[in-house]
């Protein structure tokens, strides 16, 4: 049997069973039998339950009906406030029915910040407020700002509940807020108000009371009546009919994963807070999302059910607002929920069917029962299971887990998971928390002050410098880390300067295409406001390039600086400390250069993971965007061409005289930046500043073109095939090196073999032209071979002298030819 669970399918009120039962009526206008039905439940303190139709919560619902209505009723506050006062409003739903109904009003309401109260606690974040909701079956609510200044502010506070009813909760939750943070205005919003006139006068006079403001905003009002005694005949009825049985178990559907791909550092929710800048992210994000989920639906599929999770309401709600329009399926949406109702298979009674599964997020008060409702024999060809990751558990996918109560009823069970957002822990009283400033230009680089902070220390004034080979033979015996020390910085020949100039001339058009593609893709995927941090020293001009793209372009001033990461030794941990103090870290974009084979974008994510491990500080993205990607090592980038960007060329004097980072255990502490030298002394050779203005002539006569490159790769398929890696891997077994470490691909990396390390040969395209006239020349002037090869996936490929390492003899104990 087929049963489709909305109001009036069968042209009978969803309460009508109840009402005929207990004689429970609704006194109000039209409108409540069309926004209500009536069902029953264990409670000690209250029999029945109001059943919205529009919230999304036990009945399936059209999720544009469900996020229209919030919405609407944002907007109507939005209308109340003026625009001043709404500009200023914060929004709080109540934990678990109105979180997704508060969040849709904060839509509504335009850019306001959204929280909603919680039942999960979170060990070492302190409660900001708490309160009790004194006829629900779990009171204790919690609010867990991670921004505790959020619910400290003057501006109104809009209060959000599904419905009210007595009214007690609103007064418990401004009694307690106020007493804390006074406020002139206070606005109450809810589907329903079915208050007394008793109880709304209690409200009034609470309200002249605090000496505040408290208006009420409700799509519908009316009252409950109850006849005496309806609370034993309820009861009693429950008694009766809870024994009933679910329907049989059709099938045993199938369970797929589905990966989101949710952007990094945008919560899951209003649990710790929602800010207009999370919702600007996840908008973005949603289109990538749904289509993910729709290309998981089976063709065949013409009613599916998006369900989420107890209070992870919103996240999956607009999912499937989203998938409603992009699939023919019919799609509902509704949620999983902890309480207690009785299930009757009647057309007058509002739950016709219930799931129940054990609880699978660990909740704070222990194991219990959870419920979906009116999801069982409703006909859905799919369900895509919306989850947290505190949720997605060995009990969820246990045999009595509700993946597996699902997969008894419909024949497509897909799960999502959303990544459950952790607020950052309060700063460490044993950690210093003043870290210095950035170093700026003129007194450390010969960058414009505004152009880039360097988050690093001077190390000017110490000798760090030594001879490239006595640095190889310390670096490849494992004596030496690289980043101890220094090498001697190469004074390019008057012929060589000549071939950077050219180089430059020639370059310039593609170089500033493909800063402005990369630039826009991370403006429309990433942050439109992000805040650029470059991996020093090569991708310092670059991200220069970037902020001057988005200068010209939107007149946009982006924050820049430069960070040290150090292969082997992850990033500079103290930098991103600095950053999350001052920024929020999911705006934060990684920059470099180029790739090579990827050692770099592998490194900062784990090294990303290892800090918000160990810190507690979530939201920074790892993906670097570079302007080359020749690797195809990540997805953000300017062109997967392997060619010649001049920086790469020369050292400090085109990257503001700064040297490589540096990181010694004798000069950089655990709460120091780690460090770099400013060589002063090369300021006649300094190009620096003529590179970027060369670049950023072009931006101009490119700007056409880079449109166009950049909606072309924001509709492309950018997905990392690593096949630099692979390349790698190859040539470092051919070759007889077996250490992909000393396999430098790219025209970039190429070059640094020969300015810095002890190069044993080059390895070059046989079709490559002038891109490679400085390689050349550095390898003649180095005496370093240069060999012409056939297929290579770069412009070419350096490779250091294997001399000291163990690929310096083969299997058979001879030495390598060099």
């Amino acid at each position: 049997m087929n049963r489709r669970n909305t109001a009036g399918n069968d042209g009978v009120w969803s309460g009508t069973w109840v009402a005929e039962r207990l004689g429970v009526e609704l006194l109000g206008g039209e409108e409540l039998t069309g926004l209500l039905g009536l069902a029953l439940r264990r409670n000690p303190k209250r029999a029945h339950l109001l059943v919205s139709n529009v919230l999304g919560k036990h009945v399936p619902q059209s999720p544009s009906v469900v996020y229209g209505h919030g919405f609407a009723l944002g907007r109507r506050v939005r209308e109340l406030l003026g625009e001043p006062e709404a500009a200023t409003a914060v929004v709080l739903g109540y934990a678990e029915t109105a979180t997704g109904l508060g969040h849709s009003v904060a839509d509504g309401l335009g850019p306001a910040t959204y929280l909603h109260s919680t039942r999960r606690p979170v060990p070492g974040l302190a409660p900001a407020g708490g309160f009790e909701e004194s006829h629900s079956h779990a009171t204790s609510h919690l609010l867990l700002p991670e921004d505790p200044a959020l619910l400290s502010g003057d501006g109104p506070l809009v209060l959000v509940d599904d419905e009210f009813s007595t009214g007690n909760t609103v007064l418990n939750t401004i009694r307690d807020l106020h007493s804390r943070h006074p406020r002139r205005r206070y606005v109450v919003v809810a589907l329903v108000d079915m208050r007394s006139p008793a109880d709304t006068a209690r409200l009034d006079e609470f309200a002249q009371e605090i000496g505040a403001r408290v208006d009420l905003v409700a799509a519908a009002s009316g009252t409950v009546r109850l006849p005496d005694g309806v609370l034993e005949k309820g009861q009693a009825l429950v008694a009766r009919h809870e024994t009933a049985t679910l329907p049989a178990q059709r099938t045993r559907g199938r369970v797929t994963r589905v990966d989101l791909r949710w952007p990094r550092g945008v919560p899951d929710g209003g649990r710790h807070g929602f800010t207009p800048g999370h919702r600007d992210r996840l908008e973005r994000a949603l289109p990538d999302m749904t289509a993910r989920v729709a290309e998981a639906l089976p063709g065949t599929a013409r009613r599916v059910l998006v369900l989420g999770f107890e209070e992870l309401m919103y996240a999956p709600l607009r999912l499937a607002r989203e998938l409603e329009q992009v699939v023919a399926a019919e799609v509902r949406y509704s949620t999983t929920t902890r309480s207690p109702v009785l299930a009757v298979d009647d057309p007058g009674y509002a739950i016709r069917t219930r799931l129940v599964f054990p609880a699978h997020d660990d909740p704070a008060d222990g194991p219990g029962e959870r419920y979906a409702y009116n999801v069982a024999g409703a006909g859905f060809d799919a369900v895509v299971a919306v989850v947290d990751s505190a949720a997605d558990t060995p009990a969820l996918h246990a045999p009595d887990g509700l993946l597996a109560q699902l997969a008894g009823h419909t024949p497509h069970v897909l799960l999502a998971v959303v990544p459950s957002y952790v607020p950052a822990p309060a700063p460490s009283p044993e950690r210093p928390r003043m870290l210095p400033e950035p170093l700026r230009g003129p007194a450390f680089s010969s960058y414009a002050p505004e152009e880039v902070g360097w988050l690093l220390q001077d190390l000017s004034d110490v000798t760090l410098e030594a001879p490239t080979e006595e640095r190889e033979e310390a670096i490849q015996s494992g004596g030496a880390h690289y980043a101890e020390s220094l090498p001697v910085e190469y004074q390019p020949s008057e012929q060589y300067q000549e071939l950077f100039q050219a180089a430059l001339d020639a370059s310039a058009d593609r170089i500033a295409r493909a800063v402005g593609a990369v630039t826009e893709t991370v403006l429309a995927e990433r942050s439109p406001r992000p805040v650029l941090v470059s991996l020093a020293r090569a991708g310092t001009p670059v991200g220069v390039l970037m902020r001057r793209w988005a200068r010209f372009r939107h007149g946009l001033d982006l924050p820049h600086y430069a960070v040290s990461i150090v292969r082997g030794r992850g990033i500079d941990a103290n930098a991103l400390r600095w950053l999350a103090d001052r920024h929020d870290p999911a705006d934060v974009v990684f920059v470099d250069g180029w790739t090579g084979k990827g050692a770099i974008t592998r490194e900062l994510a784990q090294a990303v993971r290892e800090f918000e491990e160990k810190e507690g500080i979530t939201g920074f993205d790892p993906e670097i965007a570079v302007l080359a990607d020749p690797g195809s090592c990540v997805r953000t980038y300017g062109t997967r061409e392997d060619f010649l960007i001049p920086s790469a060329c020369l050292n400090s004097t085109v990257s503001g005289l700064i040297s490589r980072t540096v990181l010694r255990a004798d000069l950089v502490g655990p709460d120091d930046f780690h460090g770099a030298k400013f060589y002063r002394e090369l300021a006649g050779a300094d190009v620096s500043g003529v590179f970027l203005d060369t670049v950023s002539a072009r931006f101009p006569e490119v700007a056409d073109a880079v449109e166009q490159a950049a909606k072309e790769l924001l509709s492309a398929d950018r997905t990392p095939t690593w096949e630099g890696w692979a390349a790698v891997e190859r040539i470092s077994e051919e070759y007889g090196i077996h250490d992909v470490n000393l396999v430098k691909p790219g025209v970039g990396e190429t070059t640094r073999v020969l300015l810095r390390r002890v190069p044993w040969k080059i390895l070059a395209w046989s079709g490559a032209g002038a891109d490679l006239d400085h390689v050349r020349l550095l390898a003649e002037q180095r005496g370093v071979p240069v060999e012409e090869v056939d297929e290579l996936p770069y412009t070419c490929v350096g490779l250091i002298h294997p001399r000291y390492t163990r690929g310096a003899t083969g299997a058979d104990g001879k030495a390598v030819n060099g």
